[in-house]
């Protein structure tokens, strides 16, 4: 039996893609007495290729915001593909925006309606272009060859489904369906430049908000520092709660991976003062970066098996990469001595540590990165001494060194003699490693416990006999806040 579509079987044939149920019911009522009139409603935007290709609409109605993709993009993704190349698209959005209407248009879009527009207007808008759309259809003399080519192109779509979540920029998409290769598991090696990001002390702070508050801060971060790695051509591989793991030269590889990757890294560092801004106006609590970066070789490629893969990177240097992020304190940025080789010699270095990373035999040398320049030219602030002020009286401390996965040794004494709103100087017997992380119970004069939840990092050894270290802290809770600013001043 012969299943081509003949150009009579034609009929408007409407596809709403918006991801609010009572905008698809509105749209059907009004379309529901027209006998010519199919109409579908899409609310999830990922399979909105796929329905298209099924139901072969003669117009789309595209909302502009929905929460699984960026409106704009998805008129990208009609225009690129073949199926739905030539289909009228009109936009929904909510209120007239000029600008936003000048951005669809030259992506491609037909039409502009604000929603909800009044029923005869839809109606005639619909039926103009449908007839235009059919007209150009019976004109199409490869009308059967373009519907057979729909069918070999099903597996390609689905790969577009699924590369919504996954590839954030318009280049990256566009490389990988251009290669029907890219569906196939398995990879390469290659040289990559990793970031990792993290929020640190973070998880002191969610635990002491309520679930909604927590998100709210990740969101605000995650949506400023998307933006930010777009830019700058990374790939998002991951969002791991509010960790974030980027790559740069997979899939498409560039000469200049790992000076954008630092470049990107100094920005997203300046980028904080807007995301506190936003905390502070909603009355959540600031919150601070670390960065890692290393360059190396890794595996990448489609992981997982034929019915479910992502693409991902994997090697030691993915796992040394979040080492090398764990020894950040906020506002830092550090990176291996392979990517300062990468960047040549346009990096303002601050610091440098010598570390010992789990699984690395001998002793590596980061550095942390305050500036690129070259066409970049991206400085942070100098880094300001802290002044600590010497305390009349030493408050008492019992500590505990954390090792990677949060959990404790045994408790050990000390005393802060020296403080400061941002850390503190403490004596104690028991020698600590540098770039180990505390946490902190404080007392106060009278040896009343003031907070369990004060965490910090030991940042400088001042002498071993006796044992005085110097400590950043990564998460001061509010009850210390207030306790230093009462006692202290600060």
């Amino acid at each position: 039996m012969d299943n081509t579509v003949t150009l009579t079987e034609h009929r408007i044939t409407v596809l709403l893609v918006d991801d609010q149920p009572i905008i698809g019911e509105a749209l059907r009522r009004m379309l529901s007495s027209e006998d010519d009139i199919d109409f579908f409603y899409c609310q999830d935007a990922t399979q909105a290729i796929k329905i298209s290709e099924q139901i072969s609409p003669t117009v789309i109605l595209q909302d502009l915001v929905m929460p699984e993709i960026d409106g704009l993009m998805l008129v990208r993704y009609f225009r690129a593909n073949p199926a739905t190349r030539n289909v009228p698209l009109i936009v929904l959005s909510g209120k007239e925006e000029p600008k936003t209407k000048a951005e669809a248009f030259a992506l491609g879009a037909n039409d502009y309606l604000v929603k909800l527009p009044d029923r005869l207007e839809v109606i005639a808008r619909i039926r103009h272009h449908s007839r235009g759309y059919i007209n150009f259809l019976e004109k199409n003399e490869t009308l059967n060859a373009l519907l057979e080519s729909q069918k070999q192109l099903e597996v390609r779509n689905t790969f577009i489904k699924e590369t919504f979540g996954r590839y954030l920029s318009d280049d990256i998409v566009s490389k990988l369906l251009e290669s029907p290769e890219g569906l196939q598991l398995g990879g390469e090696k290659r040289t990559v430049t990793v970031m990792m990001t993290d929020l640190r002390g973070f998880t002191a702070i969610s635990e002491r908000l309520p679930p909604e508050s927590v998100l709210n801060i990740i969101n605000i971060y995650l949506e400023t520092m998307t933006e930010i790695i777009l830019e700058y051509q990374g790939t998002i591989d991951e969002f791991i709660g509010d960790a974030i793991l980027v790559l740069f030269g997979a899939p498409i590889l560039r000469k200049d991976d790992a000076k954008r990757a630092v470049a990107c890294a100094m920005e997203m560092q300046m980028a904080m003062e807007k995301v506190n801004e936003r905390n502070r106006q909603a009355k959540y609590p600031e919150v601070a970066q670390g960065i890692g970066i290393n360059t190396g070789d890794l595996v990448v490629g489609n992981i997982g098996s034929e019915k479910r893969s992502k693409y991902g990177v994997v090697g030691r240097n993915v796992n040394l990469t979040g080492r090398i992020e764990s020894y950040t304190v906020g506002g830092q940025t550090l990176v291996s001595e392979s990517t300062l080789e990468a960047c040549g010699h346009i990096l303002r270095i601050d610091d440098q540590l010598e570390v010992m990373p789990k699984g690395v035999k001998k002793p590596l040398t980061i550095y942390e990165i305050g500036g690129i320049g070259g066409e970049y030219n991206l400085y942070l602030s100098e880094k300001e001494e802290i002044k600590m002020v010497e305390l009349r009286q030493s408050l008492q401390i019992q500590f505990y060194v954390l090792n990677e996965k949060d959990t404790r040794d045994d408790a050990h004494k000390g005393y802060i003699f020296k403080l400061a709103d941002k850390g503190a100087e403490i004596k104690t017997d028991m020698p600590i490693d540098r770039l180990k992380n505390l946490k902190i119970h404080l007392f106060d004069d009278e040896e009343n416990e003031i907070t369990t939840d004060l965490y910090g990092k030991v940042t400088q050894v001042i002498s071993n006999d006796p044992f005085v270290m110097t400590v950043l802290f990564t998460s001061v809770p509010p009850e210390a806040t207030a306790f230093f600013r009462y006692r202290y001043n600060f």
